[in-house]
């Protein structure tokens, strides 16, 4: 949607006057385009501990030029403050810092670079928490990691982000994966992220295509966020099948034909809509998408019955029935991906919305408690919880109330449908097996929760 403080700012004029009174400048956010192999968009900046050695080989690939900062031993020319291009992309590999002298290092090694970032530079730090019972200083000094992330993030200029990424004995394979993805613009408005990447099956063979031959659900998907995930999914390879209200039915059909997939008109909340999937997927799926979801805002003084069972039925029960359903019969294939459409608001809260914060955190205790389960055959689940995204939703919104949305995070501005589908389609490779229970939001480093 259109954003006019946006383009004002970043014209000309409005440039020149926001530095002049001191408005804020959120800057334009590099994303994906048609042609891009997710490859980052200038010199990567290698450096740190013992993993740096395995992002060095994988970054050469990635990069048109990968340096090496504070590391003579890496196969990579150093870096020259004074002649090198400006940076786009920095891994520091802190998995080595194991007690608190040593988190030092952090500020050694970045603040050298600060002054020296491109515009949309990515930052990622890797971290490996130690048993805290075996050592505890360790485990301290690892922890202390996201604090620092977080805060750095805070501090990137021009659409830079920053994410920690810890990193699990034997999940090294999965890393590749987390490079493309977090030095891309594919994680254009993801920033202030801490993952763990824990050990799982392999990596993708194809990475232009890399859900290619594999099946796909998505609820809730003729227009808005839905689409945008559906239409990711067969960019990245996928089958689909969608899946909306019977009101939706003409989009939906229509999307469908476009994108080469299946459309099926459905109420998920009706009682047998978990038997009608597990009938119409009879070939199995290996991605669920739980994107459907509603509001019904009012405080909880004026919060009737009738608006908060909708809410929970298709938020929570939905999603959970489905799952479960699909799952026992064996319909959810070995090695599948289950997303959850999760919010922000699970996390922080949010004025008149206690129906639909309390169905989105309910959606995050989902993926925490079926993950043992599902991952016994194999199978991840994990949510992806937007901030303020850019809909035909928020676009309705008073505009005082839709401005403090979109400027209520670290970039300034709020997200495109792209940016939670890109999360989606990146959840749906191995590397979602790998992050199974996790949450993972698309904010741009929203103010709303920690």
């Amino acid at each position: 949607m259109n954003d006019p403080y946006l383009t004002f700012v970043n014209s000309q004029f409005g440039r020149t006057l926001a530095r002049a009174v001191g408005l804020p400048q959120p800057a334009p956010l590099e994303r994906w385009q048609p042609g891009e192999q997710g490859a980052i968009g200038g010199p990567l900046l290698v450096g740190g501990g013992p993993l740096s050695a395995e992002v060095a080989t994988i970054g050469k690939a990635l990069a048109p030029l990968a340096l090496g900062f504070q590391h003579q031993a890496l196969p990579l020319e150093q870096w020259q403050p004074d002649s090198s291009p400006p940076i786009k992309a920095v891994v520091f590999d802190a998995s080595g810092l194991r007690c608190t002298a040593e988190l030092s290092a952090l500020p050694q090694f970045f603040q050298p670079l600060m002054r020296h970032l491109a515009s949309n530079a990515r930052v990622l730090i890797l971290g490996r928490l130690p048993d805290p019972a075996s050592d505890s200083e360790g485990y301290i000094s690892q922890r202390a990691l996201e604090g620092f992330s977080r805060s750095l993030a805070k501090e990137l200029r021009d659409g830079g982000t920053a994410q920690l990424l810890y990193i699990d004995e034997g999940a090294e394979p999965q890393l590749e994966g987390a490079l493309r993805f977090f030095l891309s613009a594919k994680s254009a408005y993801i920033s202030g992220q801490v993952l763990h990447l824990r050990p799982t099956t392999h990596a993708p063979d194809d990475w232009v295509r890399p859900l290619a031959g594999r099946r796909a659900l998505v609820t809730g998907a003729a227009r808005g966020i839905g689409a945008a995930i559906a239409e990711t999914l067969a960019r990245d390879g996928a089958k689909l099948l969608l899946v909306d209200l019977p009101g939706a039915k003409a989009d939906l059909d229509a999307l469908a034909q476009r994108l080469g997939g299946q459309s099926l008109a459905l109420d998920i909340a009706s009682d047998d809509a978990p038997a009608t999937l597990v009938s119409a997927l009879g070939e199995g799926l290996d991605i669920l998408v739980h994107n459907a979801g509603i509001t019904r805002d009012k405080t909880v003084a004026n919060l009737s019955p009738d608006l908060w069972a909708p809410v929970i039925a298709i938020n929570l029960e939905a999603p959970r029935l489905i799952t479960e359903a699909l799952f026992a019969a064996g319909t959810l294939r070995n090695d599948a991906r289950v997303v959850l459409l999760g919010s922000v608001s699970a996390i922080g809260g949010n004025r008149g919305q206690a129906n639909y914060a309390a169905s989105k955190a309910g959606l995050v205790a989902l993926a925490h408690a079926l993950a043992p389960r599902l991952g016994e055959r194999g199978i991840g689940i994990s949510v992806v919880a937007p901030g303020f995204i850019e809909t035909q939703m928020t676009d309705q919104m008073p505009f005082a109330l839709r401005e403090a949305g979109r400027r209520m995070n670290v970039l300034g501005q709020g997200g495109q449908p792209q940016d939670v589908a890109e999360a989606v389609a990146w959840l749906a490779q191995p590397v979602g097996g790998a992050l199974s229970g996790q949450v993972l939001r698309v904010c741009g480093h929203s103010y709303l929760g920690a």
